[in-house]
């Protein structure tokens, strides 16, 4: 009975309180329990799920968002209010690209010697990109290659648009459905993962590898509060012809800080709806415009994706080039895209970003490893910035409308 009561005290807790829980744990038996090697072994199954997971989720995601678009053509409205949030979320990128490039970081990671050699040049940098696009769909979901995986997906969605049957098109989106709540068991086990992964960190560094953990952290959500705090409300300034702060803590206290302790932006979407229909949204704008913004506008994401990136990279010695910057920026941006919906998205999709610099899937999935560490505030940050910026943005295209 005893059991039973602590199961459901555990159940009840929230996935954010688990992960904190297992990370404090980890650090205690790291540091007075040096010996229990086998607890390392929780966080390597835990990568390794999550290694196994990953190429099959982008696929099988990307296929059936193209597979299941609607046609109807978005009016002048909406088009602005997408144009609005492609703009934000490649700002936030380079924002985090060239904070990363001003105060380069390191990571621990094993197994990892500095200076790897990676082709650096452009030119030849360019060729290898799409040669690699092209390779066997099957031979790339095996050895984890995102950018072809993500080129055949689009690929084989489109054609399931063009030529398939509703029934296979319900069948497709029931997959990704099916995919998707894999993943999120594979999550549920993030505290024990954690606490392997914290373990071995602690036993093989010390205390010491956390400040590099703080670091990453500070570089990380400065460069979310930056998006919020100055180029988003700049952009709506420019939009509204007003102050925008009264507008963005509004939504910020009513959206952010709901989204903050969700961690979902799918699942802040009635409190945006409720948000909007407070300010007088015109509804049939706000209906469509809150769904949309929760699976496209993802500023927070394409921070995490791109600096997390740059510190592979550094970890790597591999130098980054302005240019190089620009295109992980956009490529951040195309993945950020298609993180929505799924619990540590952006942290998943981090192996794609990576193959643009040659960084080998093994290194790229440490690397994820280290995002789920910090990500008890980091993803909280991110979804705050992701759900409050869409309604900030909805409701300054409305006033825009409405000033006509």
């Amino acid at each position: 009975m005893r059991m039973k009561n602590v199961f459901g005290w555990w159940a009840r807790l929230s996935l954010v309180l688990r992960i904190f829980i297992g990370l404090v744990i980890g650090v205690v038996l790291g540091l007075f329990v040096p010996k229990a090697a086998f607890i390392s072994v929780l966080g390597k199954l835990f990568v390794g799920a999550l290694k196994a997971i990953a190429p099959i989720l982008v696929f099988v995601l990307v296929a059936a968002s193209v597979s299941n678009m609607n046609d109807r053509r978005p009016s002048g409205q909406f088009r602005t209010l997408i144009a609005r949030y492609m703009l934000t979320m490649i700002i936030a990128a380079l924002s985090a690209a060239f904070a990363s490039m001003i105060f380069p970081l390191k990571l621990k990671l094993t197994g990892v010697a500095g200076g790897d050699a990676v082709n650096t040049d452009i030119g030849g940098l360019f060729q290898d990109i799409l040669v690699s696009i092209v390779q066997n769909p099957v031979k790339a979901l095996a050895e984890a290659n995102y950018l072809s995986i993500l080129f055949w997906a689009l690929i084989f969605g489109f054609g399931l648009k063009k030529i398939s049957s509703v029934s296979m098109l319900n069948a497709m989106e029931d997959l990704s459905n099916v995919i998707s709540k894999c993943v999120k068991w594979i999550i549920e086990c993030a505290p024990f993962g954690i606490m392997g992964l914290v373990f071995s960190t602690v036993n093989e560094n010390g205390m010491a590898v956390f400040g590099d953990y703080g670091k990453l952290l500070l570089l990380i959500i400065g460069t979310m509060l930056f998006s919020a705090f100055v180029t988003n409300p700049i952009i709506v300034a420019m939009i509204i012809r007003r102050n925008p702060y009264p507008l963005l803590f509004k939504c910020l206290k009513e959206s952010g800080i709901p989204a903050f302790f969700t961690r979902s932006s799918a699942a802040n979407i009635p409190v945006n709806i409720e948000l909007c229909e407070k300010m007088g949204v015109d509804k049939d704008f706000y209906s469509v415009a809150v769904p949309l913004g929760s699976v496209i506008n993802m500023d927070g994401t394409a921070v995490t994706i791109t600096t997390m990136t740059m510190a592979a990279c550094h970890t790597l010695g591999i130098e980054v080039s302005v240019v190089q910057a620009i295109v992980l920026s956009l490529l951040a941006v195309a993945a950020a895209c298609g993180a929505s919906g799924v619990a540590g998205g952006s942290l998943l999709l981090i192996p794609m970003a990576c193959s643009l610099f040659g960084i080998s899937n093994d290194v790229a999935m440490q690397v994820v490893a280290v995002g789920f560490i910090i990500g008890v505030i980091q993803d909280s940050v991110e979804t705050a910035l992701n759900s409050s910026s869409d309604a900030f943005f909805i409701i300054a295209t409305d006033m825009k409308e409405k000033m006509k």
